[in-house]
């Protein structure tokens, strides 16, 4: 009631009952809720103590506050097979308590789910009994990036109002072009969870898509405006991914004359080949809006299958370049785990990711060595599995892919390996390789064993593409690199970096502190 009082006092709208995602609510309302009084047990009495926080809420906030209750509208059971029975009891009970239904689903990890395993809507069967129990609206989440998609779920009656968190972080002014009929303009969230996982390591909050997130108070970047150019400048971006696409959109926004080569005849570099392999679709998205804002720009030329020297730049004269010519994932080995070179490497049958995106044959027993232990060695083992061959993945760490617990991804990705049958071999490092053999150490013992494989997959670390920078480095101070050429990183740090130097192109520089901080000074 206190809380409520405070928060009519502050001048909220809408107030919520949480009765979901584990918190205390939730646990009350769980079956295994066995208390002896009656806040336990039946159904009826485990209902009790959200039946009363709603009606004394609701008692409290008057006519001046909308009163909600968030709630999860099944038992627990995920992927497309929910159990909700005991739940459609619980929303019959409560029906028309709150002014509104906020309704998710009790597997977190599902809710979240990254979009290599759940797809836009995937909640739909979980949650579409509510408005037929309620004479209330609802509302709920689905990582909805499509206006017709969001539509859909209104008119077919699922919903009366589409919640967007992830989608606008990626694009806050979605509801706007989706209103004035720019649907093309619209940031798709890809579903990479990158926004999740800064959630996870109390890390501020980045997006792939949006590179202006977490920095619109820190360095005053909007999403949408952007200071028109400081200069007449010309500017040649080297490299048509990540970082390159999003250097030339930004400058082009700005109004600067710019030029971008790139020397495949596709643009997008490594998202054009990562979102080649399973689940990863989307992440094409990356590439297709800065393709199709760059599309509208006469003032930024795109130059196909154009591999460019330091003769041909210096014939070019732009004002500035920027480097973007990306990274190449590492043959020899050498990464968290190994430090130098492992024996053998040279003459034996090494591949890298590289090699395997661009259709490289690759002969079984496989055995693929993650030691990068994000998404690319689990995406790799599922490629080959499907493509047929048999396949062994090996990793220091205790999982397959550890650092995807933090996108919301690891479980299911160690049971899609499992279900295709790829061999998992944890807390083993690859030591050397003679072509036929791979030479294993574990990670704890050092314990050696060995291993039978035709094919090695190294998927350990990159290294920079940056021997044209080098060579472009002497000519003037107006070369810079960007993205991957300047440092591996993901692909959200790519843009991130392109945007970066769009942005600063003609600016002052920012002498002392880089920039605000929330708290600049605590006491007068």
């Amino acid at each position: 009631r206190a809380a409520a009082r405070r928060a009519v006092s502050a001048g909220f709208d809408l107030v919520y009952v949480y009765a979901t995602h584990g918190y205390l609510l939730a646990q009350f309302l769980s079956p295994d809720n066995t208390r002896s009084d009656e806040y336990g047990g039946s159904l009826e009495n485990r209902v009790r103590l959200v039946r009363e926080l709603l009606e004394e809420t609701r008692d409290e906030l008057g006519d001046r506050c909308a009163l909600a209750i968030r709630l999860s509208c099944d038992a627990g059971e995920t992927d497309g097979q929910p159990d909700s029975a005991e739940q459609r009891e619980v929303v019959a009970l409560l029906a028309d308590l709150p002014d509104l239904w906020d309704i998710n689903i009790n597997d977190y990890s599902y809710e979240m789910g990254s979009s290599r395993f759940v797809k836009e809507a995937a909640q739909e069967d979980y949650v579409s009994y509510v408005k037929g129990l309620t004479g209330k609206p609802v509302v709920g989440v689905g990582r909805f990036t499509s206006p017709a998609t969001m539509l859909s779920q209104v008119r077919s009656g699922v919903l009366d109002l589409v919640g967007c968190a992830r989608p606008s972080i990626a694009d806050p002014f979605l509801p706007n072009k989706v209103k004035e009929g720019r649907e093309d303009d619209i940031r798709e969230c890809i579903g990479c969870n990158i926004c999740y996982a800064g959630d996870s390591r109390s890390n501020p909050i980045s997006c792939t898509q949006n590179p202006t997130m977490g920095e619109e108070w820190r360095r005053g970047w909007h999403p949408e405006k952007i200071p028109r150019r400081g200069s007449d400048s010309s500017i040649l971006v080297i490299g048509g991914g990540p970082a390159g696409l999003e250097a030339a959109r930004a400058l082009g926004a700005r109004g600067y004359e710019v030029a971008l080569a790139e020397r495949r005849s596709e643009l997008g570099g490594r998202v054009f080949l990562e979102a080649a392999l399973p689940g990863l679709a989307e992440w094409a998205r990356v590439r297709d809006w800065r393709v199709g804002q760059i599309g509208k720009m006469d003032n930024v030329s795109v130059f196909l299958e154009s591999e460019v020297d330091r003769e041909q730049v210096r014939e070019f004269g732009a004002d500035h370049v920027a480097v973007a010519t990306g990274s190449i994932w590492r043959p020899d080995g050498i990464g968290r785990w190994n430090g130098e070179e492992i024996p053998g490497w040279r003459d034996a049958p090494i591949l890298t990711p590289d090699d395997i995106m661009t259709g490289a044959e690759v002969v079984g027993p496989v055995l693929i060595f993650d030691d990068d232990l994000y998404y690319m060695g689990g995406a790799l083992a599922e490629k080959l599995a499907l493509d047929g061959l048999e396949v062994v993945l090996v990793t220091p760490a205790s999982l397959v892919s550890p650092y995807t617990h933090n996108t919301a991804e690891q479980p299911r990705i160690q049971k899609r390996l499992i279900e295709l049958g790829v061999g998992i071999e944890t807390n083993w490092a690859l030591e050397a390789f003679s072509g036929k053999e791979a030479h294993l150490a574990c990670a704890f013992t050092g314990r050696e064993r060995r291993m039978e494989a035709e094919s090695v997959v190294m998927v350990t670390s990159r290294l920079p593409e940056d021997s044209l920078y080098s060579e472009l480095a002497d000519d003037s101070g107006a070369v810079i690199r960007i993205g991957d050429c300047l440092a591996p990183g993901t692909i959200g740090v790519s843009v991130r970096s392109g945007h970066r130097y769009a942005r600063e192109m003609d600016e002052p520089d920012v002498d002392g502190v880089p920039f605000l901080r929330e708290a600049p000074e605590l006491f007068g």
